[in-house]
């Protein structure tokens, strides 16, 4: 059983690591609500950025000279994964799952015979991954999103991808963030970067009667201008940074919450543990001062 003295400095130690963890979990829930509402505000302007490209894109995705970032290499040998994880750790399981998410599509796409590349955005991605993928890793990019994520950092990261893309470095491009839905629950989500492919939503269904056979009717005629191999070559790095930015903000609002909620958990373990301590350390002086005076009874009982 521990002494008295190894109880105290114990106590000491938990309530001193209570302190800390209590004021993390401050720091993130403040930094979480900033992050949120950047990361909710963005949604529609991405959302309604993928629609415009999908929209102009229909016109050309089939003839000849349509975009490479719109219709692909005509190959799919090589897959560049981009893994959006934080630069610390002490949040859970948010570094966690997406070094697992991305271990899984790495081991899928070798094992069906493609080249796997890997870009790390976040130091806590390449340090998970570097043990099986070192090979494969080409870039860590860190310090995104230390005094909250610019859409500076997204072109950086967008700016990358596409000159690789352009010196044949890659076919296919995948980001793997978590997506924010509460500071308990984010989403693993997985979207496809390069080749564009347009987004499902509840307007795919629109041209359907009840019961799901596809409207045939006459539809719209666009004419643009320019031509839209040129508005193509300008929308699409524009896309790309707008999604790759709405990664990074719905990476941030989930790390902000994933870290408040496990600095909330170890302040009350802490708590937890703290009462426990006092317990035993009051049963163990109790014990010694009920020793102390049997000894001393028993002393003057002998005389």
């Amino acid at each position: 059983m521990p002494n008295l003295k190894d109880l105290k400095v114990r106590i000491n130690s938990v309530k001193s690591t209570q302190k800390i963890t209590s004021a993390m979990k401050m720091v993130a829930a403040a930094k979480l609500r900033r992050a949120q509402e950047s990361a909710e505000a963005a949604r529609p302007y991405a959302e309604k950025m993928e629609r415009m490209v999908a929209d102009v894109g229909e016109s050309i995705g089939g003839i000849e000279g349509a975009p490479p970032l719109l219709v692909g290499t005509g190959s799919t040998q090589i897959h560049l994964i981009v893994a959006c994880t934080a630069d610390r750790g002490l949040c859970g399981g948010f570094n966690g799952t997406i070094i697992r998410e991305v271990r899984t599509l790495a081991h899928n796409l070798k094992r069906d015979g493609k080249i796997v590349r890997i870009l790390c955005v976040g130091r806590k991605g390449r340090d998970g991954l570097k043990r099986q993928f070192e090979a494969d890793i080409v870039e860590t990019i860190e310090g995104i999103g230390r005094r909250g994520v610019e859409f500076a950092d997204a072109q950086k990261v967008a700016e990358t991808l596409t000159t690789m893309f352009d010196a044949g470095g890659f076919d296919v491009c995948t980001i793997v963030f978590n997506r924010f839905q509460s500071a308990m629950t984010q989403i693993i989500t997985s979207q496809l970067l390069i080749p564009f492919t347009a987004p499902e939503t509840a307007d795919d269904e629109a041209g359907k009667d009840s019961a799901g056979v596809e409207d045939t009717g006459p539809s719209a005629i666009f004419v643009y201008e320019p031509e839209e191999q040129e508005i193509l070559a300008d929308l699409l790095p524009k896309n790309i940074n707008q999604q790759v930015f709405q990664a990074l903000l719905e990476s941030a609002a989930s790390e902000h919450g994933a870290r408040m909620t496990s600095m909330d958990n170890a302040t009350r373990n802490a708590g937890e543990m703290i009462d426990d301590l006092t317990l035993t350390f009051n049963r163990t002086r109790q014990a010694a001062i009920t020793r102390e005076l049997v000894e001393i009874i028993s002393g003057a009982e002998a005389l």
